[in-house]
């Protein structure tokens, strides 16, 4: 009996016509769209017999990741318009931030993450975008953007607490510029509030960490305009939050009339 060859499915995918190249493929299914008889495959290298029948299903993802989709619910849910803008993407990790960026007009984008060789090569080569890898923001000053200081600022990072990130950022997002900022409860509350597989469950938690950072961001003269949650979980399911806010300088504020308790509800209605 012959043995059926096999070959991997982000190739396939492509051979298959059902994406029209390998990067696009990937995605779909880091998103989790792609399924070989109804079971999802969720590894681009996986190899499969080449007479595989693949299915996509649901939408495929308009990012290079699920982030975009966070961004891009912030961004219409707060009314915010950053076209012809520069930003910032701090955390910035396959680049799904940045891409939404640039789907919505910023005319130039700072790319930056600690890490490297994550940033997907179609955010990598375009021309709009500075790649700013192993770079930990915390020690970033204003001359290190050598398109101009940004006038809005993303931030999705992981394994540090935004409390670190505020700090530097008032000295190089210009006055009243705007922020997103992905509130990770899991990052935010103490180790012995997180659960297992660093998972937060607890509404009080939750509720406890937007009114902590809230007020830290509001001392560090950040106005809080508006808050959400992102439309999709983090990692093992995480419920997070967005929060606008603006960079007000020199002057005074009012505090925000947020209703965390009300927010928190919500989220946990829809992401359960």
């Amino acid at each position: 009996m012959t043995k059926i060859p096999k070959e991997r499915v982000d190739v396939l995918l492509v051979e298959q016509g059902l994406f029209d190249t390998r990067e696009k493929a990937k995605r779909a299914i880091m998103a989790g769209l792609i399924y070989k008889n109804e079971e999802r495959i969720d590894k681009p290298g996986e190899k499969v017999e080449v007479t595989s029948v693949l299915v996509v299903k649901g939408q495929v993802l308009k990012y290079v990741s699920r982030g975009g989709l966070k961004l891009e619910k912030a961004l219409e849910q707060f009314d915010l318009q950053i076209e012809d803008r520069i930003m910032l993407d701090i955390g910035s990790s396959t680049g799904g931030f940045t891409d939404c960026g640039l789907q919505n007009g910023v005319k130039h984008a700072y790319a930056l993450d600690v890490g490297s060789n994550q940033l997907a090569w179609k955010i990598r080569q375009d021309a709009r975008v500075t790649v700013m890898e192993k770079t930990n923001f915390r020690y970033s000053t204003p001359a290190d953007f050598l398109e101009g200081l940004p006038s809005f600022v993303s931030i999705d990072v992981s394994f540090i607490s935004l409390k670190l990130i505020f700090p530097t950022l008032k000295t190089i997002l210009v006055p009243n510029g705007d922020v997103i900022a992905l509130v990770k409860p899991q990052f935010e509350a103490g180790k012995d509030r997180v659960g297992k597989k660093g998972v937060v469950r607890d509404k009080a938690v939750h509720i406890d960490v937007l009114k902590e950072i809230a007020q830290f961001a509001e001392n560090q003269h950040f106005q809080l305009k508006n808050a959400s949650f992102s439309p999709i979980t983090g990692g093992e399911g995480n419920i997070e939050f967005l929060f606008h806010l603006k960079n007000i300088v020199g002057e005074e504020f009012p505090p925000h009339q947020i209703d965390f308790t009300k927010l928190v509800n919500e989220a946990h209605e829809l992401l359960k």
